[in-house]
């Protein structure tokens, strides 16, 4: 049997479900919103396992914010009544043949990136649903990146249309623009235009940083900011050898019924 594995970015979907809900928006209709989406999820992708991975919901920032101290500073909480709530949706996501994962100390992006690449390095297929562009960089033929809430696939043309590189090539990328949202800094007075620029004459960030042939234009920015560079970069890219705690039977999918 080949396998297609659905991974859902669960507080992607959860956060955006809820802040969309008209008024005040209460745990019932939020999670009621959520399951009508994963059913049609299944339903279009017929998974043979599926999880939701959630984030843990402690104050640490993990091991990023300890390359980075400002890493993801001051992002907004969730809401209050969202967090009590969080036990209700898993069993609401139970329901419908979904079990959840919870990370303990680990983003949720690092435990979707093992496990994604682990099944795919076997063999299977591998959906991923979730907005969040930083799962790009793991863009495989059996690996797939589905924004539900847009209708679309952020594959390869996509990834060279919004930022004019391949996508292995995105944490370099990164290392050399940041992520303003995320307070990753990459190198001061490089953009996106001169990132894209740069990673068309070399390959990635350690063939920027060592090249001397670099024009002076760049070189004066980077060569201060070198750490900065590759610290941004080690930040954006995703962990994929994670222990995971469990095997693929746990997290396969049955009908709820």
């Amino acid at each position: 049997m080949s396998i297609h594995l659905v991974v859902i970015d669960a507080l992607n979907l959860i956060r955006r479900v809820h802040a969309a809900q008209p008024g005040e928006p209460d745990i019932a209709s939020t999670s009621k919103v959520c399951c009508q989406a994963l059913s049609k999820i299944i339903a279009i992708s017929q998974p043979t396992h599926i999880v939701a991975v959630f984030d843990h919901h402690g104050d640490d920032r993990g091991w990023r914010a300890e390359l980075l101290p400002n890493y993801k500073e001051g992002r907004k909480p969730m809401p209050p009544e969202l967090q009590t709530g969080m036990d209700q949706i898993q069993d609401d996501f139970m329901a419908l043949g979904v079990d959840s994962l919870l990370s303990d100390g680990d983003e949720a992006d690092d435990l979707i990136a093992t496990l994604a690449l682990k099944v795919a390095d076997h063999g299977g297929k591998v959906t991923i649903v979730s907005t969040d562009k930083g799962y790009c960089q793991l863009l495989r033929p059996t690996v797939m990146i589905r924004d539900y809430f847009q209708q679309r696939w952020l594959d390869s043309p996509f990834i060279a249309k919004e930022f004019g590189v391949r996508p292995e090539q995105l944490p370099d990328y990164w290392g050399l623009a940041g992520i303003s949202s995320s307070k990753i800094p990459g190198v001061p007075g490089i953009g996106p235009k001169a990132a894209c620029e740069l990673l068309q004459l070399y390959p990635d960030l350690d063939s920027i940083l060592s090249a001397d042939n670099l024009p002076e234009k760049w070189r004066k920015k980077i060569t201060p900011n070198k750490d900065s560079a590759r610290a941004s970069k080690a930040v954006a890219r995703l962990k994929t050898d994670l222990e995971l705690g469990f095997n693929l039977q746990d997290i396969r999918f049955q009908l709820a019924g």
